[in-house]
């Protein structure tokens, strides 16, 4: 542990972990996340899964997390395989092991991790441990297919019970097929192996097929339904290091309702669901007593939409006085701001507040669905400020489809009007990425050329004016935009990536563009096919077998609508159409 850096990454022992008998235990779960300790740590499904599993007699859940470089170098040099942080095991002693998905940036670190854990990668290669994926990133899982064995779609909550106690019965040591073909028959568990894929000559997908009786021919999510009922821990893990969110995470309420066509989480976390105010509070009042933390995030995609957020803000602040705990909200939408709200939030934590505008103008933000009106951001801004709050954040995209140089513009003169609103700016540009289930999907990504001159537009217009900028670097985006519109095809460029020494590619300093040019190259692989081409309507797109409970239509507007939004007669609107059982 001397010879790394952040070496209580690896120690394990901290507040509120859980530690049990491995010999009294029926079933045995590694749950690993492709990144660091700090990230993985963060990620309130795997603290959700971890507390849950543990509370389950006959069940033990431990966690790993992706070594940083220096741990692996030392670990391959002295034969040290990939352990457990509460028992120090190595992952080939458990029964399963669960990855969490959260972007596409981290598959190779999951072969990585595999690899040091010392099974075969491929899945037709092995027998046990039985690796299980889910998470945002399940709900385009081809590109890891071969080396998955079954993917959780939706909330795991449920069906993570259902699976282990499948296993359960099977005393796990069985036969891998037969455990597999019964978990397929879950809702919400989806086995690719079951499934043939062909294609079109024109390398477009022919048909995907499940290969057998049983297997549906859609693989519908789990949804779990009423969130107050929903096991939520409090007990939850203190780590020895700073984290990325340090504090207590308190869900607030799941999904989204405001239908932004860019976004993939609006869509795979409907329908929405709240928890209620008595319940929040509750829950609250036993994080904060059983971790000791000193902050409350209230957490959700939008969690200013909360139905009674001024009344559970108002609930939290009479349970913690303002010198003992901080209070703050993840996100919240211009349209929902309100001064008593604020004034709330002002008694503790001043760090600052983010707003989306996404684009410069409102034809664009009208394209894209993002109901915000300049002058409302402006009013709210200066609000801020006479309130006392000095930082604010915005989040805008570029490569937007029907975008045009005014639209850049636009992002120029409404950061020149929010300047006088006299709050210290701060901007994340990013580019569009094209999504799995969203109205969007059929899009393609801008070229990077073209979106690295957008950046240099917006730079020199942004000049000298006291705005801190951060841009996402366009490789990544690009290769984000791959493998979330990819198919099995391109296991073997992971593969081929990670065996030239890929890791951690969604860290700038160790993203190297120029390998995964190579990998897709030697694969005999186009990535532009999934990048940039725009898909035709009818075309069977690869995770059209895996069904999110939202129906996402393209289709053509009135010529008066079309004229209003769009420029380019490439690009069509798109609408939600919500199923009768999910909304």
């Amino acid at each position: 542990m001397p010879l790394v850096s952040r070496p209580a990454r690896y120690i394990g022992n901290e507040w509120n972990s859980v530690h049990k008998d491995h010999r009294k235990q029926a079933v045995k779960i590694a749950l690993a996340f492709p990144d660091v300790y700090e990230v993985g740590m963060s990620h309130l499904g795997l603290s959700i899964l971890y507390h849950l599993l543990n509370a389950q007699e006959g069940v033990v859940a431990e966690r790993t997390f992706s070594p940083w470089v220096d741990m692996e170098n030392l670990m391959r040099e002295r034969r040290v395989p990939l352990f457990s942080l509460e028992s120090h095991l190595p992952l080939k002693e458990f029964d399963i092991i669960g990855f969490t998905l959260p972007y596409e940036l981290c598959y190779t670190n999951i072969l990585n991790m595999l690899d040091l854990t010392g099974i075969a990668l491929q899945s037709r290669e092995r027998d046990f441990p039985l690796i299980i994926a889910g998470g945002i990133g399940a709900f385009n899982p081809e590109p890891l297919a071969p080396f998955i064995d079954a993917f959780v779609l939706g909330d795991g909550e449920e069906v993570i019970l259902e699976i282990v106690e499948r296993c359960k019965g099977r005393k796990i040591r069985g036969s891998k097929e037969e455990l597999l073909r019964d978990l397929a028959r879950l809702e919400g568990v989806y086995v690719p192996s079951f499934y043939d894929v062909s294609y079109n000559e024109d390398g477009t997908i022919k048909a995907v097929k499940p290969k057998e009786a049983g297997v549906p021919c859609k693989v519908r999510k789990r949804v779990v339904a009423d969130l107050n009922q929903a096991f939520y821990p409090t007990a939850t893990i203190v780590p020895y290091l700073d984290i990325i969110h340090d504090r207590v995470t308190l869900e607030v309420m799941r999904g989204c309702g405001r239908g932004c066509r860019f976004c993939q989480a609006g869509v795979l976390y409907r329908p929405v669901r709240e928890r209620e105010v008595k319940l929040l509070t509750t829950l609250a009042e036993e994080s904060v007593k059983r971790t000791g933390y000193g902050a409350v995030s209230l957490s959700s995609l939008s969690t200013g939409d909360y139905r009674d957020i001024e009344v559970l803000v108002r609930q939290l602040r009479k349970s913690f006085p303002c010198e003992r705990v901080s209070l703050s909200l993840s996100s919240l939408h211009v349209g929902r701001f309100s001064l008593e709200l604020v004034s709330q939030l002002k008694k503790g934590s001043k760090s600052g507040f983010t707003f989306a505008p996404e684009a410069g103008t409102e034809r664009l933000r009208s394209v894209i669905n993002k109901q915000i009106m300049e002058e409302d951001l402006f009013n709210t801004l200066r609000q801020l400020h006479q309130a006392g709050w000095r930082k604010v954040k915005l989040y805008f995209m570029i490569g937007l489809p029907t975008e045009e140089r005014e639209d850049l513009e636009g992002i120029i003169n409404l950061v020149n009007r929010a300047t006088q609103a006299k709050v210290r700016l701060s901007l994340s540009v990013s580019s569009f990425v094209p999504k799995a289930h969203t109205p969007f999907q059929w899009e393609g990504m801008a070229e990077m050329e073209g979106l690295r001159e957008k950046q240099k537009f917006l730079q020199k217009g942004l000049r000298n004016k006291g705005v801190e900028i951060k841009w996402h670097e366009v490789g990544m985006s690009f290769l984000e935009a791959v493998f979330a519109r990819g198919d099995r095809r391109l296991s073997k460029v992971i593969l081929k990536a990670w065996e030239k020494g890929c890791r951690f590619d969604g860290w700038r300093e160790h993203f190297r563009f120029q390998l995964w040019s190579e990998a897709f190259e030697e694969s005999g692989i186009a990535p532009r096919f999934y990048a940039n081409r725009v898909r035709h309507e009818n075309e069977i797109l690869p995770w059209d077998h895996l069904d999110t409970g939202v129906d996402t239509v393209k289709h053509s507007e009135t010529p008066q609508s079309t004229a209003k939004h769009s420029r380019s007669s490439a690009v069509r609107q798109c609408r939600f159409t919500g199923s009768a059982t999910h909304g």
